[in-house]
């Protein structure tokens, strides 16, 4: 049992092999009994112990993975601070879960989804099943896009075209700070300073620094795409039920 925790596991992980497929299957079974529950969860009292749930389960995968960098000797300000997109949404989302706040949640359905479901399809993941840092990893991002769904499937939120502004505007100033911390710790914290070394989405978006900008764009699209069915859903509302027509004078 204690090489699911060890450090120096030599079990690689690998993208889109039968563990890390599985592991997608079960965020989609996930998912769909959350939407499936939805209506039973609006009764009483069982919407706001839902929210404190999920909560829970991402403190807990926050807290426990800094207690595993500790104990393995791998934590480090130049990898292991909190510092990437996902780890961000997951701290934005346990307070918007405990605050219900709306301005929050306008952010975090875009950057909670579209960056945990980046991570889920291209892991930056050096450890496969049972390791601890592969539960960990899957469990956390799969509970940052269920955060947000229960917020939308759950509590009526919904985003706005506004919202998508909004996201870009929180993202680029975050760059900011994060480039200097990149600057000050050798770190690469939301790949600002380089490509992972693993697969991902980047290797199709230029060399560096360029690959920043196509980033930008790569976002605005994802982010617009997430709002679709909403605009949608608006635009059928505003079909069946048009505003009464203003009635001239007699």
């Amino acid at each position: 049992m204690r090489e699911w925790f060890d450090a120096a596991n030599s079990h690689v992980f690998a993208a889109f092999s039968p563990t890390h497929l599985a592991a997608l299957a079960a965020a989609v079974l996930v998912w769909a009994a959350l939407f499936a529950a939805r209506r039973r969860l609006r009764i009483g009292r069982r919407a706001a112990w839902g929210r404190y749930a999920i909560a829970a389960v991402l403190a807990l995968c926050e807290i426990s993975l800094n207690l595993w960098y500790i104990s393995e000797n791998v934590y480090s300000v130049r990898d292991t601070l909190p510092l990437e997109l996902c780890s961000i949404s997951l701290y934005l989302c346990v307070a918007m879960l405990l605050t219900k706040s709306r301005g929050i949640f306008q952010i975090v359905y875009f950057t909670g989804i579209g960056g945990a479901l980046q991570a889920l399809l291209t892991p930056v993941l050096y450890y496969d099943f049972p390791h601890y840092r592969f539960l960990e990893f899957f469990i956390a991002h799969v509970f940052i896009i269920a955060a947000v769904l229960y917020m939308v499937c759950v509590e009526g939120y919904r985003p706005t075209l506004k919202s998508v502004g909004i996201t870009m505007l929180f993202l680029n100033v975050l760059l900011g700070p994060i480039y200097v911390i990149n600057m000050v710790t050798g770190g690469n914290y939301m790949f600002v300073a380089r490509k992972p070394e693993t697969a991902s989405l980047l290797d199709y978006l230029g060399p560096h620094p360029w690959y920043l900008l196509s980033m930008e764009a790569v976002a605005v699209v994802l982010f617009l795409m997430l709002y679709l069915p909403f605009a949608f859903r608006k635009r059928s509302a505003e079909t069946l039920n048009p505003e009464p027509s203003a009635q001239p004078p007699r």
